[in-house]
This record gives C-alpha cells, structure tokens and sequence, in this order.
C-alpha cells in the first residue's frame, strides 16, 4: 500500500508529455467552487475536452448519492469514482455500483476499537452501497434524512448482504448491510492532520487512512483503496497509461492520485503536502482552475 507521504511509481522526469486521453479531477475544492457549483466556464471547458475526445473522470471522497452536484456534467462513458476509490458508479444510470471496493466489515471494527482507545473523544459514520449510518456525537454535516443512527459496533455487527445494494439500509442490530464504502471518524478537539497521523499510528494495519476535510475528519478506505489505485485499474483496462493522464486535487486523500498520473496540478488553494508533492499549479477552485489548464489543452489537441 502507497501511504499519503509515499508517492507511486512515476513516469520518467522530463519526458515530452503526449496530449492527455484522460482527465481525473477532484471535486470539492478542486473543480467545484466553494458554494459547490460548477462554473459556467467549467461545464464549457469539460464538453470541449470530451469533445475533443479526451475523457474526463469525477475522482472523488464523496458517495454516490452526493453526486447531483456533477452528474450532469459527466459525458461519454458515464463513471465517475467515488468514495476515495471504493466504488465505480454510473451516473448516467442513477448512480448504479459498477464496481465496489469494500472495507472488511472485521477491519472496520478494528479501527474503531483502537481509534476509541487511542483517541477519546472519536466519533463514527459508516457508509455502505446501501445508505449511512452514524452516532449521535458525529456531526451533522450533510446527514441523509433516511440514515440509521446508533454505535458503530452495533451497525458493523450486523450480517451484510452479498450483493452490491440489493437491500436498504434498516435499523436495529442484526440486520443486513451493503458492502462498506468506507468508515469516517471525527474529533471535535485534535488538528486534523495531527488526528491523522495518530489514526494512521494506532489502526493503519486495518485500512487506508486519509482526509479531506478542513475539519478531523477521517475516511477510511480498504487497504490499499485509495483514488489512484481504482483510477490505475480502469486506465490499464482501458489501454490508457499513466503518462496520458492529467490529475488535479487539493487534499491528502488526492496525494496518490496525484503521484501516479503522468502531469499533476495542484490547486493554488491545496493543503501543503499536495503543494509539496506536485510540480505543476494551477489557480484556486474559486478561479476556475482546472478549466484553465483544460482550455490550454484543448487548444494544443485541436490543432
């Protein structure tokens, strides 16, 4: 497993980079302004790249069912990955599961029993393909009206289903779950990045551990799941390799995407490890960033 710090296996400094067949970008403090809309420019500089034929790829932490914000700029083969790398979904197809990348429900328990013995004070969420589930200390950031609340030892107790999101989430302990996406865990004290890197210390074994969020909170993938590993998988599958892609983000969980992509831009806004780990930088999310560099793009593949 790549660790945030640790950068994956990049194309040979230097080399002439050929024009991109594909365009994997982040979406919240990345492509989406802060109000979490998609400028006007945007949505224009997305259609010419696909128009061009270049393909470009939604990677993000968000699930699947906060996905309205982009869906409807998502053109040609319809994918987008979510949940840090845990899932592939169709957007054209109401955000069907194409490909789930779960978190061991054995693992999942284990983070949440060291984390609450190594940091008090942690509260958790769980999001699985078939809804959320969260405790009562765990903030409300955008809470689904139909999530299930309660311990997380309760709601990782119960029996998953097999498939992808065959059932719906329910309430009580003992009843089936979806495949888990991913675990989030929250303090209301400790520096983001100084929780990170005490999660990582105490249940790293168990999961890949990473953030996103101006606040601590953590998201824990499967190991070795993350944003690069899933966009690798679909890139090799489809004959693209990685010195044909262009990759922006801003935060830690972007760090790998980062790495493996043959040109990477940071965001001018980007927490400092991504500003330290990329060579290229582009303006802030609220400048419309990523556009710019897509026009530039666009132009030289147009001529």
């Amino acid at each position: 497993m790549t660790s945030a710090t640790e950068q994956p296996e990049t194309p040979a400094a230097g080399r002439t980079a050929p024009i991109p067949r594909l365009i994997a970008t982040d979406l919240d403090g990345t492509l989406l302004r802060d109000d979490k809309t998609v400028s006007e420019r945007t949505v224009a500089a997305l259609a010419a790249a696909e128009a061009a034929g270049i393909e470009v790829f939604f990677v993000t932490g968000r699930p699947a069912r906060w996905m309205d914000v982009a869906s409807a700029h998502v053109h040609g083969h319809g994918l987008a990955i979510c949940a840090n790398g845990a899932a592939v979904v169709d957007l054209h197809d109401g955000g069907r599961f194409v490909e789930v990348r779960p978190l061991e429900r054995a693992d999942a328990l284990a983070v949440v029993e060291r984390l609450r013995a190594a940091v008090p004070g942690t509260s958790f969420a769980v999001e699985c393909t078939t809804g959320f589930h969260y405790e009562p200390a765990y903030p409300p950031y955008q809470l689904d009206p139909h999530a299930t609340v309660g311990p997380a030892e309760d709601f990782l107790a119960a029996a998953p289903v097999t498939g992808l999101a065959e059932a719906p989430a329910t309430g009580g302990g003992g009843e089936p779950r979806g495949p888990i996406l991913k675990l989030l865990a929250h303090h209301p004290e400790l520096a983001p990045d100084a929780f990170l890197a005490l999660a990582r210390t105490a249940a790293g074994e168990h999961g890949s551990i990473t953030r996103s969020s101006p606040t601590a909170l953590l998201e824990v993938s499967g190991l070795g799941v993350s944003k690069a590993s899933t966009l690798a998988g679909y890139c090799a599958a489809h004959g693209i390799t990685p010195e044909e892609v262009v990759a922006f983000g801003d935060m830690p969980n972007d760090l790998e995407m980062l790495g493996w992509a043959g040109t990477s831009y940071a965001m001018a806004n980007a927490h400092p490890e991504v500003l330290a780990a990329t060579t290229h930088r582009t303006a802030a999310n609220n400048e419309d960033g990523v556009a710019a560099v897509i026009e530039r793009i666009v132009r030289v593949a147009c001529r």
